[in-house]
């Protein structure tokens, strides 16, 4: 399901948007939703459940608390 976000930005930045979606040949709502997935993404901003997806995908080796061995 799509939810309509109104934003009212300065027309310098609307300009550089435009610029920008008609360069990679896409619409203005496509860059902005593009931006802000790009942007979520790198800002860590991650769900518990993606976290430990991520953590399982590694497929790195595991133990139990008691089995790791200390450091000191």
């Amino acid at each position: 399901m799509s939810h309509r976000l109104q934003v009212l930005i300065p027309a310098e930045l609307n300009a550089r948007i435009d610029k920008a979606a008609q360069r990679g040949q896409i619409s203005k709502g496509a860059w902005v939703r593009k931006a802000l997935t790009s942007v979520l993404d790198m800002s860590g901003n991650t769900s518990r459940e993606d976290s430990v997806a991520r953590l399982s995908a590694l497929n790195a080796p595991t133990c139990d608390i008691g089995q790791i061995p200390t450091l000191l």
